[in-house]
């Protein structure tokens, strides 16, 4: 038998420690604070969870211990280590994650196998946010029934739901997942799900979480939790069926009451069933109607045009409760409609006897749609049509006036009449949704931007909505015209938009405009762009509803434009500015400047309309000719960060600029942060940006960001001697905090840049990365 090391040894005291404490654990838990200090570190995972309590009422941090089980198990650095304030959490967290998917084993380490330790049960509880990858093989054993506590602590504890890098999936991996949203989401805590590299989504299992995350789902009696029905759903059936009850009963005493009258006042009116039957037939139209409300042929806006003035139809307020604003006299005012509606009730009527008869727990994977939509044979409509046209199709039919429909146009009727879907809010219950939804680098086609429109302009609990890299083109409008629908909703929470894209369908002012005119309580607003549209000839001019929209007063408090090297015009800006009142931070990215004056125009515009702008940012726009204006805003009184990333301010400038923009920055007591990436200050421009902290400067310069400057060891170290002359100067009363430096070219010697950094973390935080100036100068010269 080979000998043991003496950490085995003391790794077998400590497991034979841990396994003792079951029978003790009460009087170890009383120790006094130095005995169980020593103690602490020779438990398993699952007593030093138990002994938390213990240690702080001990005075005992357990953060060394749980950061050294992180070194130990997880043998990798986590990004930002150094804004880590729970090592605890974060162990807990990865641990079930790494658990979860099979990436850990838990008998590799004495600590974590522990026969009273269940590791997803007891790491449950501490898991905010959880990513589901591939196959969604996590999402398989969640919703296995021996982990039904494990779901149960995660609709507590869990806040933020991913998916990542999704693959398609079979029946039975969609039937697991609905389990886990509809707990998760319906029934749960999660508040944002976000949508990560997903090159060619699966339309079923796409629309699937984008509608569950809206809180759309068939009622609970049709979700199957193990075999019978979900028993939160259930309970909230029974309450309803209680209420419901109820109300026909004071329902059937008012109709009896106004039988009694109508009998007195006309001698012989219909029989009561006949009038029930009415109802019952006035209810569906307006049901129908209701659906209707969806996208609809320009002949079927017409036919609704020419009814009676009453008639509206427009998005129903789902959550809030209130009926349809659509009559059914709107269905007889055009044949096509009234077969329409005939044609939709039998395919409902049909639906609903498929759906009594077949009682099991899930629908046909066909049938995954129908939880949201209800599909019907219908010409010169479609929602979302397996068969619609191309995605520029809707575009050239989108107007901002339309109000009743989400995606206005003639998708799928330029083909044939196909199947279309048509989406059913009233058909679906709603349930909970999530306050945040994010889709990155997730290709939405004209069916599911469709499909997402229609689910927006009813999602008044969004908050956030983040869509980046989505190939959107022209399907922009038919995201837009959902969201115009949201907007008129008074209880709608949308705060943060951010759409981002490689190509851009319509100019960035006139979208800007567009989203803001509709949600003027928005506090961030971005919208960026790569490049213009590939199809130049065919890009639109813009739609005149968004460029003449008024912008009422906003709470907008940030806006970032990336221009896709668009010239600014301060004159398409200014009336998004004046709007503004209560701006905060603005960023300009990769816009030109058709003029010289055109800078100047935007600051005299920033300084009437946005007194309480704190932060401004350019970045990769030329600012070589452009000195004065530079300087004025360094004294601006107002400003406390200013960014000037990549806009090339020293490529034509002299020794006499760099001398003002110092003096300037000295004198300026309101700047806190001054950021100059990419403008090729090199060894010279950086000495001597250190008497920004001479003794005779009033400045409150905290953070400089220096990052990607051509910076050699030799000038960083030269820095960092005058600055701490300046210090000493000064008494050692200096505010500067932060320095910035990455991407520089201090790995040419390796030495210096040492001795550089030690002495500067004596002064301040830095901030740098291990770049390799070699080979990323080889990268450049390989693409020019």
């Amino acid at each position: 038998m080979a000998a043991e090391g003496p950490g085995s040894l003391l790794a077998l005291s400590a497991a034979a420690v841990s396994r003792s404490m079951g029978a003790l654990e009460r009087d170890v838990w009383a120790l006094p604070g130095h005995l169980l200090r020593g103690l602490l570190p020779l438990l398993s995972v699952f007593r030093l969870e138990r002994a938390e309590g213990a240690a702080r009422r001990a005075g005992l941090s357990t953060q060394p211990i749980w950061r050294k089980l992180w070194d130990d198990v997880m043998k990798t650095r986590p990004p930002n280590s150094e804004n880590i304030t729970c090592w605890r959490k974060k162990f807990l967290e990865t641990f079930f994650s790494n658990v979860l998917h099979g990436v850990l084993d838990v008998s590799s380490d004495w600590r974590l196998n522990d026969r009273h330790f269940s590791p997803l049960l007891h790491s449950s509880p501490h898991v905010s946010q959880l990513t589901l990858c591939n196959m969604l093989q996590g999402a398989v054993e969640l919703a296995a029934e021996h982990n039904q506590k494990v779901l149960e602590n995660l609709a507590v504890s869990l806040r933020i739901l991913k998916f990542q890098h999704l693959l398609s999936s079979d029946q039975s991996i969609r039937r697991s997942l609905v389990l886990l949203l509809h707990r998760l989401i319906h029934h749960g805590s999660v508040s944002q799900v976000s949508m990560y590299s997903w090159p060619v989504p699966d339309t079923v299992l796409l629309v699937l979480i984008l509608s569950m995350s809206a809180g759309f789902w068939r009622s609970g009696n049709a979700l199957a939790y193990h075999s019978s029905p979900c028993g939160l759903c259930r309970e909230e059936d029974t309450a309803q069926s209680q209420g419901s009850a109820q109300e026909r009963g004071e329902r059937g005493h008012c109709n009896k009451r106004e039988w009694s009258d109508g009998e007195d006042q006309k001698g012989s009116p219909r029989a009561p069933q006949e009038d029930d039957a009415e109802v019952n037939r006035c209810r569906a139209d307006a049901c129908l109607n209701s659906v209707l409300s969806g996208p609809r042929s320009p002949l079927q806006n017409q036919a609704c045009e020419e009814s009676s003035s009453k008639v509206l139809c427009d998005h129903t307020s789902i959550q809030g409760g209130s009926s349809p604003r659509c009559i059914s006299d709107q269905l007889s005012c055009h044949p096509i409609l009234r077969k329409t509606r005939r044609r939709l009730k039998s395919a409902v009527g049909r639906k609903r006897r498929c759906l009594r008869r077949s009682r099991g727990p899930y629908a046909d994977p066909e049938d995954l749609y129908d939880f949201v939509f209800t599909v019907a044979r219908e010409d010169n409509s479609g929602l979302l049509d397996k068969n619609s046209t191309t995605e520029g199709e809707n575009s050239e039919n989108w107007t901002s006036s339309s109000p009743g429909s989400p995606c206005t146009g003639h998708a799928g009727s330029k083909k044939r009449g196909g199947p279309a879907g048509i989406f059913s809010l009233k058909a679906a219950h709603r349930f909970r949704s999530v306050s945040t939804l994010e889709l990155f680098s997730i290709p939405l086609t004209g069916e599911t931007c469709r499909t997402l429109s229609n689910l927006l302009s009813s999602w008044v609990s969004l908050e956030n909505l983040v869509l980046s890299y989505n190939g959107l083109g022209a399907n922009i409008f038919c995201i837009l015209s959902g969201l115009r629908a949201l907007s008129r909703h008074s209880d709608c929470h949308l705060r943060v938009v951010r759409v981002s894209d490689v190509f851009s369908h319509m100019p960035c002012m006139e979208l800007v405009r567009c989203i803001l005119s509709a949600f003027p309580q928005l506090h961030t607003l971005s919208v960026s762009f790569d490049l213009k549209n590939q199809l130049e000839g065919n890009r639109p001019e813009g739609n005149p509803g968004c460029s003449e929209a008024e912008i009422p007063e906003s709470c907008l408090e940030q806006l970032e434009i990336r221009f896709p090297r668009e010239p600014l015009h301060t004159t398409f800006l200014l009336p998004v500015l004046k709007a503004s009142k209560s701006l905060q931070q603005l960023s300009l990215d990769s816009a030109t400047l058709p003029c010289s004056q055109e800078l100047g125009l935007l600051l005299e515009a920033l300084k009437e309309y946005n007194p309480n702008l704190k932060k401004l940012s350019f970045h990769d726009m030329n600012l070589a000719e452009h000195q004065k204006e530079v300087l004025l805003l360094l004294q601006d009184p107002v400003l406390q960060e200013i960014t000037f990333s990549f806009c090339r301010l020293f490529e034509s400038s002299t020794t006499e600029f760099l001398s003002e923009i110092i003096n300037t920055v000295k004198r300026n007591s309101s700047l806190k942060s001054l950021k100059l990436p990419g403008n090729r200050l090199g060894n010279h421009r950086l000495v001597a940006l250190a008497d920004i902290f001479s003794e005779d400067s009033s400045s409150s310069l905290c953070q400089l960001d220096v990052s990607s400057n051509c910076i050699k060891p030799d000038g960083l170290l030269e820095f960092t001697k005058k600055l701490e002359g300046h210090i000493q100067q000064r008494g050692g009363q200096i505010q500067f905090t932060h320095l910035r430096l990455f991407q520089n070219w201090l790995d040419q010697d390796a030495e210096t840049a040492q001795e550089a950094l030690r002495r500067l973390k004596a002064v301040c935080s830095v901030v740098n990365d291990s770049w390799d100036s070699s080979q990323a100068f080889a990268d450049y010269i390989s693409v020019m």
